[in-house]
């Protein structure tokens, strides 16, 4: 069995945007890998740390900080 793992980032516009836009757009993606034989899996989250920068000599550092990323998983 073969997985494919791709980034999903929505995309809208906060005065305008649903939740109904953002299904859409998953929808499409979906749609997609489907024509090219993936059969959608599920949408998994995937937490992470980005390490603190600490710029040069600490000047201009950024403190690390967790996130968190959207995975849309498909098989074939």
């Amino acid at each position: 069995m073969e997985y494919k793992v791709i980034p999903f980032v929505a995309s809208i516009d906060q005065n305008k945007g649903t939740s109904k836009h953002v299904a859409e757009q998953l929808e499409e993606i979906v749609k997609h890998h489907a024509n090219a034989g993936w059969k959608y899996l599920r949408l998994e989250s995937v937490s992470t740390f980005v390490k603190p920068d600490n710029g040069c000599f600490g000047f201009g550092g950024r403190a690390g900080y967790n996130t968190t990323r959207q995975m849309i998983v498909f098989t074939k």
